[in-house]
């Protein structure tokens, strides 16, 4: 899998430097984002590259140069690598990407798994590619 890359430089993005800390990597050393939802991630400082190691589990968009948007597209486990322009890590941290189980049931029938989402009422939740897939798989292998 190809991993995405994206270069500050080439949006125009440079910006100064602000100290802040990294937001919001957790107490395990991770950054954990929920399917189908964003995160906003603050750097210390301004970034020139930005790499997920797969982006079929986690994209980045680019807000400015200190901040980056985390997106969760699949489930699993991936990492984001941020470089400042002389190369330098900002951040290397794993990304998790998973289920929002607080409003979620799901019902097993045989090998057929459905998902509810349950706010306050239960129905179908939207599923993504990465969800289909995902199911597709766990149900094979039943």
């Amino acid at each position: 899998m190809a991993a995405l890359k994206i270069s500050l430089k080439m949006l125009g993005l440079m910006g100064t430097v602000v100290t802040a800390a990294v937001m919001p990597a957790q107490a395990d050393g991770g950054i954990e984002v929920v399917m189908n939802q964003a995160k906003i991630v603050k750097l210390a400082r301004a970034a020139d590259t930005i790499v997920v190691g797969n982006p079929n589990i986690a994209d980045a968009s680019v807000q400015d140069s200190t901040t980056i948007v985390l997106t969760g597209k699949g489930f699993g486990v991936t990492n984001l690598v941020v470089l400042d322009a002389e190369g330098t890590p900002i951040v290397d941290e794993q990304i998790t990407v998973a289920r929002q189980t607080a409003s979620s049931l799901r019902i097993y029938r045989r090998a057929e798994i459905q998902t509810l989402s349950c706010t306050p009422f239960c129905e179908s939740s939207y599923k993504s590619d990465a969800e289909r897939t995902s199911e597709a798989e766990t149900n094979a292998s039943q």
